[in-house]
């Protein structure tokens, strides 16, 4: 475990009625971001509460310097200009270093 490594946990919540639209977008974004060299986590999660979905990445980079290349790539670019119009409230992300992490 590397005490430099950057953990994200990225919240959407779809508007009603885009839920698949949302998930479909975010399944497209995983391949590509675990084959970058400097992602070591890319897990996408769903729940729910009072009838609404909602959607979770769990992210882990190698560090600050990985994550910043992962938000320069092409395909996080596109999912990030496409996914807002399905939202029903902006992206919530927390950004966080890893204290002790597997």
């Amino acid at each position: 475990m590397s005490s430099n490594q950057i953990v994200v946990l990225a919240t959407f919540t779809p508007k009603s009625g885009a839920e698949q639209e949302v998930e479909d977008v975010l399944r497209g974004m995983i391949q590509p971001t675990r084959s970058e060299g400097g992602n070591e986590m890319y897990d996408l999660c769903r729940s729910s509460s009072n009838g609404r979905q909602q959607f979770h990445l769990v992210e882990r980079y190698r560090d600050q310097s990985a994550l910043e290349d992962h938000r320069q790539t092409d395909h996080y670019r596109s999912y990030r200009a496409a996914i807002p119009e399905l939202l029903d409230e902006d992206i919530s992300v927390v950004v966080m270093d890893a204290l002790d992490v597997v």
